[in-house]
């Protein structure tokens, strides 16, 4: 028996978790938080897994959507083995010492007396637990176990894995957060083509569809041509970002337009987790598959480095800069959302969105308003005329839905479980496999509900 149930909290982004059952082995895929959620609401559904009855968990990558919950999860699950990459490892355990800082904030903020879920010693306690993996060599999931285990390069941020399991000639891939193009820093997904029984998909882009004239070299003159027109009236450019992995793509893709004199010498600012994470790529950079592996961003990108301490709305606004700031959703009180307060109503700046927004986000409700009209950064914030520019380019770390279901159509898969992806992603492709696996069972997973796959 093979059995899959989705632990996570809706059919949605955020806060993902999958449970794999091969007859009595009991494995967990990811354990993340839900960006939009506060407290215990954040978690999974980890109240469908009793305590101690977990034998294995799996961690694709370091995002905390993916992550977020692990040491709650581990603290549930004592005897539990956890593996993950290398790289995985090091920037999780940075992400989530992170959390422990901003939920202990939070706590006396919003009132959430569950706040900090878990804390720095606990981290420090359980960082001994996660055992690495690297690619492309299987490994039995737990020791003794007729489980196999092997790990793909994802292509979504360094470090981010595909995961293979296999039993009795049943294969399982879940492909975590997947990209199929190389990017600045991460080569594009290596993942298996054939002889896979069951894939677990993520859907992020299932409601975009590409440009078929699209190339990463046009969208980057795109935005150097946008970089030169804000600089030029003496404005600056916001880049909200994601503090590990886009600001780090990012700052490559600008020092390269800098180099090839497409964009002026603009100092470019960034601060507090994105600088730490930095560093940390810095350090990983001759890990395998990473592309320019001697390439040390903090030391090669002329960076000015603000200090941690300084939030957003007290971060000096300076005319022709750009600033890549987290968080890339501009969620309320980030340094990203409170600086922008310093650009919305200037025209002459640039608000330049190179990643995934969440509709709902603040980021998402900036790209829905038409200029001039009002938009609110936060509930404790006014409503501001949105008068500077605001652009979006398509430099997402997730794979196009076009790339995605050729993927499928190559596989053949006999299972296809949708994740990871809003009501109109999903919709997308439940609608337009059949026609490409005309014999493949669809599954949209409703949450707790589980899946017999063999």
């Amino acid at each position: 028996m093979i059995r899959f149930t989705s632990l996570a909290a809706g059919k949605e982004i955020g806060a993902h978790s999958y449970l794999l059952e091969f007859d009595a082995l009991r494995i967990v895929l990811d354990a993340g938080t839900h960006p939009k959620r506060e407290g215990l609401a954040s978690l999974p559904r980890f109240e469908d897994l009793p305590f101690g009855s977990v034998d294995a968990i799996l961690l694709s990558h370091a995002h905390l959507d993916h992550s977020g919950a692990l040491p709650v999860l581990a603290r549930e699950q004592p005897s539990a083995r956890i593996l993950m990459s290398e790289a995985t490892r090091v920037l999780s355990d940075a992400l989530l010492h992170n959390s422990v800082n901003v939920m202990t904030a939070q706590r006396e903020e919003l009132r959430l007396v569950e706040y900090p879920l878990y804390t720095h010693r606990e981290l420090e306690r359980l960082y001994p637990r996660w055992e690495t993996a690297p690619m492309r060599r299987p490994f039995p999931v737990t020791y003794g176990a007729d489980v196999q285990c092997e790990f793909f390069e994802a292509g979504h941020i360094l470090g981010a894995a595909a995961i293979l399991l296999e039993k009795a000639g049943h294969r399982v891939l879940y492909t975590g957060d997947i990209h199929f193009e190389d990017q600045s820093l991460t080569r594009g997904a290596s993942l298996p083509t054939s002889g896979v029984d069951t894939v677990i998909v993520e859907t992020t882009r299932g409601n975009v569809a590409r440009d078929p004239a699209y190339t990463r070299e046009r969208e980057m003159e795109r935005l150097a041509a946008h970089i030169n027109e804000v600089i030029k009236k003496g404005g600056s450019v916001l880049a909200p970002v994601f503090a590990m992995g886009k600001t780090q793509e990012l700052l490559v893709m600008l020092h390269d337009l800098k180099q090839r004199r497409e964009i002026p010498n603009a100092p470019i600012h960034i601060g507090g987790l994105g600088t730490k994470m930095t560093r940390l790529y810095d350090m990983l950079g001759g890990r395998p598959r990473r592309l320019r592996p001697d390439m040390r961003i903090l030391e090669e990108v002329e960076i000015v480095i603000s200090s941690s301490k300084k939030r957003g709305s007290q971060m000096e606004f300076h005319p022709r800069c750009i600033y890549a700031l987290s968080s890339g959703m501009m969620s309320p009180k980030t340094v990203s959302n409170l600086f922008a307060r310093q650009i919305l109503e200037n025209d002459r700046c640039g608000l330049f969105f190179v990643g995934y927004a969440d509709p709902e986000s603040p980021a998402g409700q900036i790209l829905k308003t038409e200029p001039g009209h009002n938009v609110q950064l936060d509930s404790e914030d006014r409503p501001r005329a949105l008068r500077c520019n605001v652009q979006k380019f398509d430099f997402s770390g997730h794979a196009t839905r076009e790339a995605t279901l050729h993927y499928l159509e190559t596989l053949q898969p006999a299972n296809v479980i949708l994740v990871h992806g809003d009501a109109e992603a999903l919709s997308w492709f439940e609608q337009n496999l059949p026609a490409k696996l005309p014999r493949a069972r669809i599954v949209v997973p409703e949450p707790g509900t589980a899946y017999d796959l063999a």
